[in-house]
């Protein structure tokens, strides 16, 4: 009889396992950093991290349909992310205290818009660093469930002279916070009335395209367009 010949040893479970995906307190806490170290602004909270307005910048915040056919009209604007339905454009620090007059002056005061500002003791949820190993980790939400920048930010530029403020023609180099508040309440308006006409049907449509343009426009290069400014007036 043949001597019997015996099995190969496995190897023990552990020594097979993947490596294990980085926690999701460790995932926000690098998220944390990346803001701290890359664009020196300050973060709060872990699940999710925050950022602070009124101390870099503040934010004009409005419907994610009316945003897109704004970035489709101002080619410049400072960095700018959306969340779900809601869209965020980075202004000048300062600016969210302009906007109630701004709107007076424009006429567009006494209608109803959905374009709000946050400014000193807001926040906003961080979005996913730009950084690939950010976007390719395990463990990151996917961009229907997380913030996301669809201009970024520069890591390691000085990103606040960028940021459209209260300035006719801006300073040379920042884009004119008062023609961006006219080009974004002709647009919010705009799709108001669009949404209002539209039956549920339709309504499903166009959400259905608007991400696809949002996928679009994540792919876009990091660098803001630099083109002219808007015309400062309300679309016909």
């Amino acid at each position: 009889m043949a001597p019997a010949i015996p099995a190969p040893e496995t190897p023990a479970a552990d020594h097979l396992s993947a490596p294990a995906a980085p926690s999701a307190w460790t995932q926000w806490a690098q998220w944390a950093q990346w803001y701290a170290s890359e664009l020196e602004w300050p973060t709060t909270g872990s699940d999710p991290v925050e950022l602070l307005t009124g101390v870099r910048f503040d934010v004009l915040e409005l419907p994610a349909d009316a945003g897109f056919a704004l970035l489709r009209r101002v080619p410049r604007t400072g960095p700018v992310a959306v969340e779900g339905p809601r869209m965020r454009l980075l202004v000048a620090a300062g600016s969210a205290d302009e906007l109630p007059g701004l709107l007076d002056w424009l006429e567009w005061g006494d209608i109803p818009l959905d374009l709000t500002a946050i400014g000193a003791g807001g926040r906003i949820t961080a979005p996913i660093p730009p950084s690939r190993p950010f976007r390719a980790a395990l463990g990151v939400p996917s961009p229907q469930e997380a913030a996301v920048w669809l201009r970024p930010p520069e890591p390691g530029g000085e990103v606040e002279p960028t940021l459209p403020l209260a300035a006719f023609g801006g300073d040379g180099g920042a884009p004119d916070l008062v023609r961006l508040v006219g080009a974004a309440a002709t647009e919010c308006h705009r799709a108001r009335l669009l949404r209002a006409r539209l039956l549920p049907g339709q309504r499903g449509a166009r959400r259905a395209g608007e991400a696809g343009e949002g996928d679009a426009l994540r792919r876009w290069p990091s660098r803001t367009p630099h083109a002219q400014s808007p015309e400062h007036a309300r679309g016909h």
